[in-house]
């Protein structure tokens, strides 16, 4: 059973910045690609971001196309998202996933997806 765990949200201004976590059990996060999702208040979940299981490809939603930014450090069984130049329609609460299956590159598709974090509030303020 895989375990995803996201930290770093938090409430910030217009402008700021945020860094969120997510740490994985098991001993295979190396072999999958991994995604970021948000859902915002009264909308569907959406993507993010994708890296690949060797993080040498990013994917981004165009709407963070240019603030956010995505790693992972497989040593350390963790993906991070770097969130720069936030705005009041990036609150959401984030999440991140494990593709369902092994050496594939990532889809900006949630049923692609099969473990999910519990998911982490941002809320930006204006």
């Amino acid at each position: 059973q895989v375990q995803l765990v996201e930290s770093g949200g938090g409430l910030v201004q217009a402008g700021g910045s945020l860094r969120l976590s997510c740490a994985a059990s098991g001993r295979t996060f190396s072999n999958y690609a991994m995604a970021w999702f948000r859902q915002g208040p009264g909308k569907e979940r959406e993507f993010v971001a994708a890296i690949t299981r060797n993080g040498g490809r990013v994917y981004y939603a165009d709407s963070v196309k240019g603030r956010f930014t995505t790693s992972r450090d497989n040593a350390k069984n963790t993906v991070d998202l770097q969130m720069n130049s936030l705005q009041p329609e990036d609150t959401a609460v984030y999440y991140c996933a494990k593709s369902r299956l092994p050496y594939r590159d990532p889809v900006p598709s949630r049923e692609a997806y099969n473990y999910w974090g519990q998911g982490t509030q941002v809320t930006v303020s204006s």
